[in-house]
C-alpha cells in the first residue's frame, strides 16, 4: 500500500477515533437520564486481501455496543407510580400516532423502555418523562387474577368501586372458662351462667328449641364461724343471736330495731315478745333458719355443720337473697353483704331471642365479644356486636359440660317484646382441654337484619380452633381476629405500584384494589434492539420478538433505574481516544513529509 496507504489508514483511525467521541459525549450528556442505556465503540481492523508473506495491518473502522443488558443503579423515588425493573426486561408502552378531541390515538405498535417515571395524566393514563403510555393487563375483579395475556395500554377511570356486601366475617377468640358476669359470685356454683329462669316467662333466650328446664335448688355455705364462749368454740343451731361476753351467742350481736330480709319479706329484731314477722334478739341460729326455711320451703332444708358453716339453701319456688341492716352480725353468721342462692334450671322452650325487657339481664349474664362493622348491599354500614354466654359447666357434676351460646345485636335500642339479641342457634361444647367438642368451623346468621339494616345471611368462620375455652384471669373474652370482607362504595384518589408488579388503586373508602398488572417483555437478543428517542426500543430480527412474564426481575415501586454510564470510565475513554487522535495525526503528519522528501528528490 506504501505511503499514501498509511495515509488513508490514518484517515480511517481519525474517522473512528471521531465516532468512539461521538458515543462518549453522548454517554456523559446522558448520564442524568433516568434509565439510560450508554453505548461503547467497538473498533474493527480491515486487513486487505494479501499474500501470507504481504499481510499488512491494514485500516480500521468503529461500529456501536449496546448494553442494553446493563443495569444502572435503583434508587429510591417520592412518587408512588415510579418504578424500576430490577433484574432484566422493559416495560412495554405504545405512543400516540396523534391527537382526536384531546385523546391520544395510539398506532398499536409497541415499544419498549426502561425509563419507569410513569405519572397519571389528567386522562388516567400513566405516562413517562419521554411521553410513552403504560401497557399491562387489567385484574378481574372477581378473581384477582390477570384478564387475559395480551398487554394493553392502561387507563384508570375516577369511578367508584361498587359497595361489597359483607358475607364472611372470620372470627377467632378465647371464651375465659369462668366468665366474670355481673352475676357471677364464686362462692356461688353457676352463678356466672346465662339463667333462663330469670327472663321474662316465654323468652327463653337459649337455643331455639331447647326443653325447658326444670327448677333445681341451689346452695350457698358462708364461712366457718364461732360463738363468744370462753375458750369459743364453732357456732351450732343453738347459739344464740345476741349475748355477752363468755356466753354461746355469735360473736356481733343482733340488737333490737336491726332487721333481716328474706326474699323480700323483712323480720325485724325484738328485745322480747316477738310476733307475726318478729325474731327475739335472744333467738338461735336454728330458728332463723326455720323462718328462712318457712319462706322458701326449700328440701333440703338450710342447715349449719359442725364447724361453725351455715349452708342455705333456695329451694325451687324463688331465688334465695338474704340482706340485713347489721352486716356486722350477718357477717358474724358467715356471710359478708349478702347471701345469694340462685336456683337453677327454669324458663320456657327456647326460643333463641333477648327481647328489649331482658335487654339489662342479658349484659349482666353474659360477656361481650367484640364487635365489627360490616355493610349492607348498598354499603351502609351498621355495627354488629357480638355477646357470649355460658349456658351450663361441667363444674356442676355428672351430666353438665361447658357450653355456650353466641348472640349478636339486633337492636340496641329494643323496649318491650321487640327482639334485641339474637341467638345464632349452635351449642358450642368444649372438652376439658378447651377445645369445641364437637368442632364447629362456621356459623351463618340466616336473614340477619341489624338496628333495620338486611345484612342478608353472612358467614362466621371460625376455622380450626378458632374458638377455645382457657382460664382467663380477666374473665373476658379474648378476641384475637374479628375481620370482615365488606366495604362500601369508594372513589379512586390515586394509584401506586405494589411488590408484585401490580398497579394499585387507593380509594376513598380506604381499600387497595389490585387494578392492573404490568407487563414485562424480555428478548432472547436484548442487546439488538433499535434504539429510538426517549429511551425507548423498537423489537428488530436479530433481537427476537417480545416474551412476556417477569423472567426473575422484579418491579420495584417509587423507584427510578439510574443511567448505566459511569462518567469516570468515560473521562478515561475520553482520555485514550484523544490520544489516539493525536497518534493517528502524528501518521498524517509524518506521511506528508515523507511524501514532500519523495517530491525534492524529484527536483
Amino acid at each position: 500500500m506504501g505511503i499514501f496507504g498509511a495515509l488513508t489508514t490514518a484517515v480511517g483511525g481519525l474517522r473512528a477515533g471521531s465516532y468512539a467521541l461521538e458515543n462518549i459525549s453522548g454517554n456523559i450528556a446522558n448520564s442524568q437520564t433516568t434509565a439510560f442505556k450508554r453505548i461503547d465503540t467497538s473498533f474493527l481492523d480491515l486487513v486487505p486481501q494479501t499474500a501470507l508473506t504481504a499481510q499488512l495491518a491494514g485500516g480500521v473502522t468503529a461500529q456501536s455496543r449496546s448494553t442494553n443488558s446493563v443495569q444502572g443503579d435503583v434508587q429510591s423515588a417520592s412518587v408512588a407510580t415510579f418504578m424500576a425493573i430490577n433484574g432484566n426486561g422493559f416495560f412495554a408502552v405504545q405512543k400516540p400516532g396523534s391527537f382526536s378531541d384531546g385523546s391520544p390515538v395510539f398506532d398499536g405498535v409497541d415499544r419498549y423502555t426502561r425509563r419507569g417515571d410513569f405519572q397519571l395524566n389528567k386522562d388516567g393514563y400513566l405516562v413517562n418523562g419521554a411521553g410513552y403510555y403504560l401497557e399491562g393487563v387489567p385484574i378481574d375483579p372477581t378473581t384477582g387474577n390477570p384478564a387475559g395475556s395480551a398487554p394493553e395500554v392502561l387507563r384508570f377511570k375516577n369511578d367508584f368501586l361498587p359497595a361489597q356486601e359483607t358475607t364472611k366475617i372470620d372470627y377467632r377468640a378465647n371464651l375465659a372458662s369462668y366468665p366474670l358476669t355481673t352475676q357471677h359470685d364464686t362462692s356461688v356454683p353457676g352463678s356466672e351462667l346465662l339463667r333462663p329462669g330469670s327472663f321474662s316467662a316465654g323468652h327463653n333466650p337459649l337455643v331455639l328449641g331447647t326443653p325447658a328446664a326444670p327448677y333445681t335448688d341451689a346452695a350457698t355455705t358462708g364461712s366457718a364461724q364461732s360463738n363468744k364462749a370462753t375458750p369459743s368454740v364453732a357456732n351450732s343451731a343453738s347459739t344464740m343471736l345476741n349475748g355477752a361476753a363468755g356466753t354461746d351467742s355469735i360473736s356481733a350481736n343482733f340488737v333490737a330495731g336491726d332487721t333481716i330480709t328474706i326474699n323480700g319479706t323483712v323480720f325485724t329484731f325484738v328485745a322480747s315478745g316477738a310476733t307475726g314477722n318478729q325474731l327475739n334478739i335472744t333467738d338461735t341460729i336454728g330458728t332463723l333458719l326455720g323462718k328462712i326455711n318457712g319462706i322458701t320451703g326449700s328440701s333440703p332444708a338450710s342447715s349449719i355443720a359442725s364447724n361453725g358453716a351455715i349452708t342455705l339453701h333456695s329451694g325451687t319456688n324463688a331465688d334465695l337473697l338474704v340482706q340485713s341492716s347489721n352486716t356486722a352480725a350477718l357477717q358474724a353468721l358467715g356471710f359478708t353483704g349478702s347471701a345469694v342462692a340462685n336456683r337453677g334450671g327454669g324458663g320456657t322452650v327456647g326460643t333463641g331471642q333477648v327481647i328489649g325487657n331482658d335487654s339489662t339481664t342479658f349484659r349482666d349474664e353474659s360477656i361481650a365479644g367484640g364487635s365489627v362493622t360490616a355493610y349492607d348491599v348498598s354499603g351502609a354500614p351498621v355495627n354488629l356486636q357480638f355477646r357470649w354466654a355460658k349456658t351450663d359447666s361441667a363444674s356442676l357434676g355428672g351430666g353438665h359440660t361447658d357450653t355456650w351460646n353466641l348472640f349478636y345485636q339486633v337492636d340496641p335500642n329494643a323496649t318491650g317484646t321487640n327482639v334485641a339479641w339474637q341467638n345464632v342457634n349452635i351449642n358450642f361444647t368444649f372438652g376439658a382441654n378447651g377445645q369445641i367438642s364437637p368442632a364447629i368451623s362456621s356459623v351463618t346468621l340466616n336473614n340477619a337484619v341489624v338496628n333495620g339494616v338486611s345484612l342478608g345471611s353472612p358467614v362466621i368462620n371460625f376455622g380450626t380452633g378458632g374458638i377455645t375455652q382457657f382460664a382467663d384471669s380477666n374473665g373476658n373474652v379474648q378476641v384475637n381476629q374479628i375481620q370482615q370482607d365488606g366495604f362500601p362504595a369508594g372513589q379512586l384518589q390515586s394509584v401506586s405500584v405494589s411488590t408484585n408488579g401490580r398497579i394499585v388503586g387507593n380509594y376513598t373508602n380506604g381499600r387497595n384494589i389490585d387494578l392492573a398488572e404490568i407487563s414485562v417483555a424480555t428478548f432472547n437478543g436484548t442487546n439488538f434492539l433499535k434504539r429510538i428517542d426517549g429511551g425507548a426500543f423498537e423489537a428488530t430480527d436479530e433481537s427476537g420478538g417480545a416474551l412476556f412474564g417477569k423472567g426473575g426481575s422484579t418491579i420495584v415501586g417509587s423507584s427510578l433505574e439510574s443511567s448505566n454510564t459511569d462518567i469516570a470510565d468515560e473521562f478515561t475513554k475520553l482520555i485514550v481516544t484523544q490520544q489516539a487522535y493525536s497518534a493517528n495525526t502524528k501518521v498524517i503528519t509524518t506521511t506528508n513529509s515523507m511524501v514532500q522528501d519523495l517530491l525534492n528528490v524529484m527536483r
